[in-house]
């Protein structure tokens, strides 16, 4: 055993399971406010559901020892009696712990049908996705990580090669996400409505952590800690900064912003070009890849309105182009100078053979990928149901979860004064119990204002008997402009809070007077007589 390769293998696979945190906040920072808790789940359950299938049978059907160049045999099921593995991509001679290989690969086939969710947000019942996942981790993924990282595969034997994942990964997620899309379909109202993604900041700490844990997903691929490992690393990175330039560049250019979210997509769509090729190629090689990666996958985003399918978040622009991209380029520009088990390509003297191989790859894993999955996705969406009914998209959150991802403001998050009052006795001098004294008004006004515990504060030390918070999208009449993914929506509405408070003759003008000073404008007040029933 060699400690160092152990150690390093060990730390990327903890790298990559921390990317699956960090792809559910990079999606559920995109993805409205009532669906943000959904889409995270979506993300965070393979880690349960996963886990299990492989420990029980993924692993062994993909790197069993025994099995032929399609399937593995059974001799490692449960992990019970675990050889050590046949690895194609390391020098011979270097070995890690089985169980090393087992938990590295783990994280691999965690977070591949994870990524589909994003191209299916808003539309798919828990339940059925639990499902999806637990047969999808067993019948597709084990198949096509042994046809390109098995030394027995088909394809590693016709002479693909294929890195980290650009066909075992990305591909084959991509060509999912499609299969899921045709069963699923597209979300109610859609391309009208414009929902806006409710935390941009939280999608921005979501791809720093993907593009940190980038670096275990094609650093460790060699399962060696070397000079192999260490040109992996540099690509990677080299490839995500570039292409994060050209998507921005892109972006300026046929909408007149550059905008944080395409910084973000640019730089997945880099990581997940250079991919196949982080292992394979030299770091000039990874600049240009980045380069085109950028630019092509920018492109790609509009192929959805040609097409009219509902990619949510753009997972086949970024994620199933950036794979099959980079799968491609990979064919051009593999070096075997940089890795002495890598053919050359295109470019390096090989001539347009390993382009070949990488084509007819591709075009297999697509195919398989896109067809079981969506005979899985159809039979579970006849039988337990895999989409959800329109009404219910428009707050997922609370249909499936019963709760919501953000509250008013902080208002229900902790008491304040008013919620202590017979203990401290701050309004002892009126009565608390509303059924006495009704209130004679309702006062009506819409404010402009984060400061919500102090204006509730403010407003019950001012008289109000009652009172009502709640978001309003006001029509201001000013149109203002919002850019996402390059699409230039058009605004005429604005976020303020709505205020209703019921008083009396002798509080009226004090509640107002602490309205005005809250920020509400005078032409938004309105004062209402109260029916009781």
């Amino acid at each position: 055993m060699n400690a160092a390769d152990t150690a390093w293998v060990l730390v990327c696979a903890a790298l990559v399971l921390f990317m699956v945190p960090g792809l559910a906040m990079f999606y559920g920072g995109m993805v409205p406010a009532r669906n943000v808790l959904t889409m995270m789940l979506q993300n965070t359950i393979p880690l349960g559901i996963i886990t299990l299938t492989w420990v029980l049978a993924g692993y062994t059907l993909a790197f069993s020892n025994n099995g032929n160049s399609l399937v593995g045999e059974f001799d490692a099921a449960a992990l019970i009696a675990v050889d050590t593995p046949q690895f194609h991509t390391v020098a011979a001679g270097v070995t890690i712990p089985a169980l090393a290989f087992v938990a590295y690969q783990m994280m691999f086939a965690i977070i591949t049908p994870a990524l589909l969710t994003g191209a299916t947000a808003g539309r798919l019942k828990f339940a059925g996705w639990t499902v999806f996942l637990a047969a999808w981790s067993l019948i597709v993924y084990p198949q096509v990580a042994r046809w390109l990282w098995h030394p027995k595969g088909w394809l590693v034997q016709l002479g693909a090669q294929d890195w980290a994942g650009g066909m075992v990964v990305h591909a084959s997620a991509g060509a999912a996400a499609i299969a899921v899309l045709l069963v699923v379909g597209r979300r109610r109202g859609w391309p009208t409505p414009k929902t806006s993604p409710n935390n941009l900041p939280l999608m921005l700490a979501g791809a720093g952590i993907l593009w940190f844990g980038w670096f275990g997903f094609n650093a460790g691929d060699g399962l060696q800690a070397n000079a192999v490992a260490a040109q992996a690393m540099i690509n990677t990175h080299v490839a995500g900064g570039a292409a994060m330039l050209t998507w921005l560049l892109v972006e300026r250019l046929r909408s007149g912003h550059s905008t944080l979210v395409g910084a973000a997509s640019g730089a997945i769509a880099g990581l997940a070009t250079i991919t196949p090729c982080a292992g394979f190629v030299g770091t000039g090689a990874a600049l240009l890849i980045g380069l085109i990666a950028g630019c092509a996958c920018c492109f790609a985003v509009g192929i959805k309105h040609v097409l009219h399918y509902d990619d949510a978040l753009d997972v086949i622009a970024v994620h199933f182009v950036g794979g099959i991209l980079g799968s491609l380029l990979l064919g051009f520009f593999a070096d075997s100078s940089v890795n002495a088990l890598s053919e050359d390509g295109v470019f390096t003297g090989g001539g347009g053979l390993l382009l070949w191989h990488q084509i007819v790859a591709l075009l297999c894993v697509v195919l398989f990928s896109f067809v079981l999955s969506w005979v899985i996705a159809m039979i579970i969406d006849r039988t337990m149901g895999l989409r959800e009914p329109g009404p219910e998209q428009e707050d997922l959150d609370r249909d499936q979860q019963g709760a919501a991802g953000y509250a008013l403001s902080g208002t229900t998050a902790r008491a304040t004064s008013s919620a202590r009052s017979s203990e401290d006795g701050l309004f002892t001098s009126r009565s608390t119990d509303g059924r006495l004294d009704p209130p004679e008004y309702l006062i009506s006004a819409v404010v402009n204002t984060h400061r919500i515990d102090g204006l509730r504060d403010a407003l019950l030390m001012a008289g109000a008997r009652s009172l009502e918070l709640a978001d309003a999208s006001v029509y201001t009449g000013t149109v203002h402009t919002e850019v996402f993914r390059g699409e230039v929506r058009k605004l005429d509405f604005e976020d303020r809070l709505r205020v209703q408070a019921g008083v009396d003759s002798d509080h009226e003008e004090a509640v107002v007077a602490v309205l005005k000073r809250f920020g509400a404008e005078p032409g938004s007040i309105y004062r209402l007589a109260v029916t009781q029933y």
